[in-house]
Formats: structure tokens, C-alpha cells, sequence
């Protein structure tokens, strides 16, 4: 049976606007908010981010390799708020173990690992020759 969508059975998307902007600027802090008291890797992750931002920002490189450092680290709390998004969703269904919800909490946490990979990556090739020239 095929049953066509619509649009306007979509109760969610009725506001346009300022007031779409305003509701999902709200959405987006309960997001945060949730985050940061309910998973501890987002705290851990930001808890980095908030030390290594500074240091970012004073290290004598050009404006570029800064904006490199910090978007890689806030590359990782993007990918953490979406391994957490997974989380919750296999978690609203079923609190019981099922491969397959294994296998996709498994793949948001690979995210999360290559992102961390990616970021020290990153910090490891702007930093070193930073070391070198000391």
C-alpha cells in the first residue's frame, strides 16, 4: 500500500519565518542542555574544546590553522550530538539488546572516534612545526 505524504499532515512544520528560526534556536539550546547533563563524553568533549579553544587562539599561527584547530574540535561535539541523537532514538524503541541496535550505537561511536582522530590529526601538524622551530 502506498500512501502519499504531504506536507501539511506534518504537524511540526507549520511555522515559517522568524518564528521557525526562534523555535528551532530554542530546540537546538534544549539540545545542548540535555548534551551536557545527560552524556558525559559530550561533557569530556567540551571540557577539551573549552581548554583548547584559548590555547588555539594564542598560538602564534595565522588566522587559518586557528580556524583549523577550533572547527576540528568543534567538528567532534558535532558528531557527539549526533551519536547521542542514535543513541536516544535506539533507546526510545527498545531498552533491550538487539544486534542491530548494537551495530548502530557501535557506528555513532566510530564517528566519534574518527572525529577524534581527525582533530588530533589536525593539532598534531599545526603544532609540531611549531615544536621544531623551538
Amino acid at each position: 500500500m502506498n500512501i502519499k505524504y504531504h506536507i501539511n499532515q506534518n504537524p511540526h512544520k507549520g511555522n515559517k519565518g522568524f518564528t521557525r528560526a526562534w523555535h528551532a534556536a530554542k530546540n537546538s539550546w534544549c539540545g545542548l542542555v540535555y548534551a551536557f547533563m545527560e552524556e558525559s563524553a559530550f561533557r569530556q568533549e567540551l571540557t577539551l574544546f573549552a581548554l583548547l579553544t584559548p590555547l588555539a587562539i594564542v598560538l602564534p599561527i595565522n588566522y587559518l590553522e586557528k580556524a583549523l584547530l577550533i572547527s576540528s574540535l568543534m567538528m567532534v561535539l558535532v558528531v557527539e550530538l549526533l551519536n547521542s541523537s542514535v543513541e536516544a532514538a535506539i533507546d526510545r524503541i527498545s531498552f533491550e539488546h538487539h544486534d542491530l541496535s548494537k551495530r548502530a550505537k557501535d557506528f555513532g561511536s566510530a564517528a566519534v572516534m574518527i572525529a577524534l582522530f581527525i582533530a588530533i590529526l589536525v593539532w598534531a601538524a599545526v603544532c609540531i612545526p611549531l615544536v621544531l622551530k623551538l
